[in-house]
């Protein structure tokens, strides 16, 4: 897929996409929520505002209140790509997400999840 195509999704269809992977896996929205507090600093109240305007995902990480320094010990592949070496810095971001999403998919701890 085109990364500019990546870019310009709506944050909302992603995040559709997200919480339907964990919930299929047994896992919650709750927890989906969490994880992308956690990373991005956004609020519940912001993350809920985020989902319900277009957003691109772009903008919603451009706009991240506050990334987490903790994400750079996010290690592992992603689409067979070492997650900390994706180039452009935007699509890292990106691509830390889905492996946050990946771990609570696969049944991870939420205490390891976000590197407590």
């Amino acid at each position: 897929m085109d990364i500019d195509k990546i870019y310009a999704m709506e944050f909302s269809v992603v995040y559709k996409l997200l919480v339907d992977k964990a919930m299929r896996k047994g896992r919650t929205k709750a927890e989906v929520n969490e994880i992308i507090r956690w990373l991005t600093g956004y609020t519940n109240k912001e993350l809920e505002r985020m989902v319900k305007k277009p957003t691109s995902y772009e903008e919603f990480f451009g706009n991240a209140p506050c990334m987490n320094e903790k994400r750079k010990l996010i290690k592992g592949m992603i689409c067979g790509v070492r997650v900390q070496e994706v180039t452009p810095e935007l699509m890292r971001e990106i691509r830390y997400l889905d492996k946050l999403i990946d771990e609570l998919a696969k049944g991870k701890p939420m205490e390891k999840i976000l590197r407590k």
